[in-house]
Parts: C-alpha cells; structure tokens; sequence
C-alpha cells in the first residue's frame, strides 16, 4: 500500500516557532490551515481498468456509540462532491443493480474517546454498516488493508471515502478496498466546504484517473 499525507505545515510552523510569545499558539491558525488530508491507495491496482461506479445516497455515521446511517445536508453535499470529481476522473454513475466495477462509500467519523482515532478499529465494523449483498455479493467478506490511520487526536471528527472493488469481488471472493480518503480538521462539517474537501483528496489522488 502507498500513503500520501498533505499536511499545511507553513502556518503550523510559524505557530509552533512563536511558542515563546504565546501560551496558545494554535488558537490562530485558522480552520482551513488546520485540515489534514490523508490518502492511501492498493498500489496493485489498475485504476484504468475501471470504468463505472455506484454510490449510497446515504453517510455511514461512525462512533463508538453507535453506526447509523444519515443523509443531511453536509452529507449530500459530500455526496455531490464525491460524484463530482469521480465524474471528472472519467468514471461513470450507475445504479448499483447495473453490475458497477466501484462502490464508493462516504463515512462521517466521531470519536468521544481520548487519544487517537484508530483506523483499525473502523474497519472492524465495516461488514456492519456496508453489507456486501448491498453491492449483489452477499456472503462475501472485505478485503481490509493492512495500513491503519493513527490521525492524532480527534474533537471534532473526520470524513472518510473509500473506493471498492467490485469488479473483481467474484474472482477474489471479497471486495477489497483500493482506495481510501481521510479528512481531518476544524469546520468539516459544515455544507459550504465539502467540495473543497473532496477536491483535496482527488487533487492528492492523481493516480485515480482512467483517462
């Protein structure tokens, strides 16, 4: 697996280095120079050979109180922005009874833990809340990657986009996640920035055109 982390590191910098003139150095950096993007990618994957994708009209909601599913406002604006940019990667829209080559799930992610939220943790319960007879492959299970987030330690929440495989789920008998986006940062929830934060994720992914 490969993993790319853009992090906003100037301002952060700049912060860290006027620790001497300031008990709260962080309280100035604004929301966007906060964000975190993080992508990772099975790199044996030929993303060219995939042309049509579906998508939930839903956000799988993520916490370790419960996993619910939910469709608010700065959920569809999330969604919009996910077939957005998939769209401007050459892939296609279709239902998910159209037999698609890519499932892509969008996932709003809580923790009211202390500590840092643990990726590994979020694909144990992903069978739960993504049932594989949603895509037509009930029985099978999820191919999980191996790599983990470890995102720091988390207030507010992240967003998370996965991308799966479904056109080879039959020969391999799961479906593995290729493709995985995480948003981390102040003010993600909120509908006016989606797009921007999906764009960050595409912008940092260009290996997911198949153009």
């Amino acid at each position: 697996m490969s993993t790319r982390i853009l992090l906003l590191c100037t301002a952060f910098a700049a912060a860290v280095a006027g620790t001497g003139c300031t008990k709260q150095p962080l309280d100035h950096i604004s929301q966007d120079e906060s964000r975190i993007y993080i992508t990772n990618f099975d790199s044996t994957a030929n993303f060219k050979s995939y042309n049509t994708y579906t998508i939930s009209d839903s956000v799988a909601v993520i916490s370790d109180q419960s996993h619910k599913m939910e469709s608010g406002s700065t959920d569809q604006a999330y969604l919009a922005a996910v077939k957005k940019y998939m769209q401007q990667q050459g892939y296609t829209y279709v239902a998910r009874t159209a037999n698609p080559d890519l499932a892509v799930n969008v996932n709003r992610i809580y923790n009211t833990t202390s500590g840092v939220i643990s990726y590994g943790d979020y694909w144990d319960y992903y069978g739960g809340y993504w049932d594989p007879f949603y895509y037509g492959y009930g029985g099978y299970g999820y191919g999980i990657p191996y790599y983990g987030y470890s995102v720091y330690s988390i207030t507010e929440g992240a967003m998370s986009v996965d991308l799966l495989d479904l056109k080879n789920a039959a020969a391999k008998k799961e479906i593995n996640i290729i493709w995985t986006g995480l948003i981390r940062g102040s003010g993600i929830f909120n509908t006016s920035v989606a797009d921007a934060q999906v764009q960050a994720l595409f912008t940092q992914s260009p290996y997911l055109t198949n153009k």
